[in-house]
């Protein structure tokens, strides 16, 4: 414990040094939030939604970027330190190999995704009537990058069960491919939905890898609990310019990229229903888009007045600061729940 909580601090210190001259390069490309046209599933215009995140535009975006780079040297770092001082190494599973390529995997490939619908926004979308990637089309890509993690998680890692409190173990075969890959295709577009406000999801993620790490710590899995605690480093200092006023956001780049590893890494702790319970609030949050796109569906009309949740809070004259501090309360009652159900055998 005492080396992750070195490897704590050290990520948050390395992080934290080089946000400032990342921002200001970030300022000299340009890499800035842009005046915002979006659309939603139907390909229809949010007004209400382009109002409230217009006084955000001109902020850089990209700190998700800097996070998966620094993260992702700091792991390979820490493992070579770790087997130089001959540290002992322990793990759920037998093949530590898969677990790193799979949390490596998931973290890097849908960051690239998100990267790529930040460059359309940032520098193509202001010659086209589209705000970036399609839906439909970042979705299907995200199915696909899911499956193959699903597939790992089943072939490699030989998950093929969930755990559900009192309920115990049900095991679920190859079906468990289509059920990870749809927890974490949600959660990747879950996190990206709440991070709307300034703080909001950064610090939600935060208290959610707090738990995590304390339920990977007590099933004595080292690559998990490593990669929490270089990551919770890299969330920590990033939330400092990231509260409001923020000076950075964290783009597509990171917020594709860490919802769908905060899922995987919920997946390969056996743990989904403590992620779900743990994750609440962005499953409020996607929940409630999912409702708005049924009524305009089917009923023809708005469920809410605006969603996600934290914009109809908005809409109804909550402060920013309100509903973020207010959200993170929640956020620390929630994954205390999901911490007391994830004992229970």
């Amino acid at each position: 414990m005492a080396f992750l909580l070195g490897i704590l601090i050290a990520s948050f210190l390395l992080n934290g040094i080089l946000f400032i001259p990342f921002i200001n390069l970030l300022y000299k490309l340009k890499f800035q939030r842009q005046i915002q046209k979006t659309k939603d599933a139907f390909e229809k215009p949010t007004p209400i939604f382009d109002r409230f995140n217009s006084k955000k535009a001109g902020i850089p975006v990209g700190g998700g970027f800097l996070i998966i780079v620094t993260t992702t040297l700091l792991l390979i770092i820490s493992f070579i330190l770790l087997y130089y001082f001959w540290v002992p190494i322990t793990s759920l599973y037998p093949n530590m190999a898969a677990e790193i390529k799979i949390l490596l995997f998931s973290f890097i490939s849908f960051g690239i995704l998100g990267f790529y619908d930040d460059l359309k926004k940032t520098f193509v979308s202001r010659e086209k009537k589209f705000f970036g990637l399609r839906l439909r089309h970042k979705l299907i890509l995200e199915i696909i990058l899911a499956l193959i993690i699903s597939f790992w998680l089943y072939t490699d890692l030989k998950i093929d069960f969930i755990h559900i409190p009192i309920l115990g173990i049900w095991y679920l075969g190859w079906l468990i491919v289509p059920f990870s890959a749809f927890v974490i295709t949600a959660f990747a577009n879950a996190y990206n939905i709440t991070d709307g406000l300034d703080g909001l999801a950064s610090g939600l993620l935060m208290i959610s890898l707090f738990a995590f790490w304390v339920i990977s710590s007590s099933i004595l899995d080292t690559p998990i609990s490593l990669f929490i605690a270089i990551w919770l480093g890299g969330i920590i200092a990033f939330l400092y310019f990231n509260v409001q006023p923020a000076r950075i956001f964290l783009g597509d780049v990171g917020a594709l990229s860490f919802g769908a590893t905060l899922a995987t890494i919920g997946l390969m702790e056996g743990k989904i229903f403590s992620l779900i319970i743990i994750g609440g609030l962005f499953v409020a949050e996607v929940g409630s888009s999912l409702v708005q796109l049924l009524g305009k569906y089917y009923l023809k009309r708005k469920i809410f007045s605006v969603a996600p949740i934290h914009l109809w809070l908005e809409y109804h004259n909550w402060e920013e600061s309100k509903v973020v501090m207010r959200a993170w309360l929640a956020g620390i009652m929630l994954a205390v729940i999901g911490l007391w159900l994830a004992l229970i055998k």
